[in-house]
């Protein structure tokens, strides 16, 4: 989506995994909240919510399923707690949705800060926990 609109999140280093292939999805999930929070700021949040959150969590369930392999394959001693916490993070972006399919929630800043912050969280605190693991073991 092409705007004026500040991005919500800007894509840098302290992101970076040191494995390209995540770095680009994490790259994409940056984009696809962006892109949402650009349509919110427009005033066509609502009209793109339930698309975006359908959209995020299909790929989410991707990237996911990506990393989890990656861990496994590798033997990540972190596999269980981090299972544990994508789980978390699915369990209340389906319940967003829902909400949403519902009438129950409009898109607002709180869920933008909610998205912002998990995925700030996620991929500069837990992701790169794996990442120094699976660049040894040769993934790249």
């Amino acid at each position: 989506m092409t705007t004026c609109t500040p991005k919500l999140i800007d894509w840098s280093q302290e992101f970076s995994v040191g494995i390209p292939s995540i770095d680009s999805q994490h790259q994409r999930l940056v984009e696809l909240i962006n892109d949402l929070h650009a349509a919110m700021m427009s005033g066509k949040g609502s009209q793109v919510l339930g698309k975006t959150l359908d959209g995020m969590i299909a790929y989410t369930i991707t990237h996911f399923t990506y990393e989890e392999k990656l861990m496994r394959q590798t033997g990540f001693p972190g596999l269980e707690a981090h299972c544990a916490e994508h789980g978390k993070l699915l369990e209340t972006a389906k319940k967003l949705q829902a909400d949403h399919r519902e009438g129950k929630v409009a898109i607002s800043l709180d869920t933008m800060n909610f998205l912002k912050q998990w995925l700030r969280g996620h991929i500069a605190g837990s992701d790169r926990l794996y990442g120094p693991h699976l660049v040894q073991a040769g993934i790249r």
